[in-house]
């Protein structure tokens, strides 16, 4: 297991584990977010491909609509 920092909350996942399965598990809505790894912007495109690693800090946003 290696630890994660996801919006300043510690999480515990497997090794291996790709951006993707963090998102899934962690956030309820999939659409309209943003996610950054260590202040890099991750594409959705590439959130199935991207592993992530110990002592990562990942930014998960939700776009909100306002004026």
């Amino acid at each position: 297991m290696i630890s994660i920092n996801v919006n300043n909350a510690i999480h515990q996942v497997a090794e291996d584990t790709s951006l993707a399965a963090v998102v899934t598990k962690l956030s309820p809505v999939q659409n309209g977010i943003a996610v950054a790894i260590n202040n890099t912007v991750i594409t959705k495109a590439k959130w199935n491909n991207t592993k992530v690693s110990n002592n990562d800090n990942i930014l998960i946003i939700q776009a909100t609509q306002g004026g």
